[in-house]
């Protein structure tokens, strides 16, 4: 908070104004606008108006009390411009030279061959939604076009699908390297916090083998794996939830 913002913190400037412009008002009002004084029409500004006519702006003849009215708002103008103009918390991005996304064991359950698609969801489940999306970038903050993402986490029971593809998928990034899963929120199971496995690898360059976890678990605490640096941005999201990760790769 700016120096003007913090010497009117606490002070009701609404109040302030209304009073003065109540004390001041009654005598403004029985000030003689005077006679209209007409420039030339070289000293003139003249504006367009309807109907394509010309035409000039009224003076202004100043007074002791319009001044002062005029210094109020102008003073209600200042603190409030001042406080309203400063700058909201910036989202997290991309710097460029940010270190690459860090790595993480795939776990004993990954399988290789997941069906293209962006939906995950089994049909008969009743577990929350959570859209996942985001973007690949380099390290350079360029978005990574065609990355492939593989995407496999536990389901409602905290159970992965070793026979089929449940709750696996794979999807590529478009041109300005954004992904987007629909999917579940996973169970926990016995010695790990919530999470899900993700492998992420640009075309031509090496694979990246990550975990990514939701903030605010209480066994992100215990989990010897958990990362802070791979939590996900979530949001409420209707009755879903809505999670959010930039994947940054070793690449220029």
């Amino acid at each position: 908070m700016t120096g003007t913002a913090a010497r009117f913190q606490g002070f009701d400037l609404l109040r302030w104004v209304e009073a003065l412009l109540e004390a001041i008002g009654a005598e403004v009002a029985d000030v003689s606008l005077g006679p209209a004084l007409v420039p030339s029409p070289r000293e003139a500004p003249r504006y367009k108006i309807e109907g394509g006519h010309l035409e000039t702006p009224m003076p202004f003849h100043p007074t002791r009390r319009r001044l002062l009215a005029a210094s109020a708002f102008g003073a209600t103008h200042l603190v409030l411009g001042d406080a309203l103009a400063q700058p909201l918390q910036p989202t997290p991005q991309c710097h460029d030279g940010d270190a690459p996304t860090i790595r993480e064991t795939e776990g004993p359950f990954f399988k290789p061959s997941s069906p293209q698609r962006a939906n995950l969801v089994d049909p008969a489940s009743k577990a929350r939604l959570v859209e996942l999306n985001g973007q690949v970038l380099s390290r350079s903050c360029r978005p990574v076009a065609q990355a492939l993402i593989d995407l496999w986490h536990a389901d409602e029971r905290g159970e992965y699908d070793n026979a089929g593809f449940r709750y696996r998928g794979h999807v590529f990034t478009d041109a300005e390297g954004r992904y987007r899963f629909r999917t579940i929120l996973p169970a926990l199971y016995t010695g790990r916090t919530r999470h899900y496995h993700v492998k992420v690898q640009a075309p031509q360059q090496r694979l990246l083998t990550t975990q990514l976890y939701f903030p605010d678990e209480p066994m992100n605490r215990r989990d010897g794996l958990f990362r802070r640096e791979l939590l996900m941005r979530m949001a409420e999201a209707g009755d879903g939830l809505s999670a959010r990760f930039d994947f940054v790769l070793d690449m220029r």
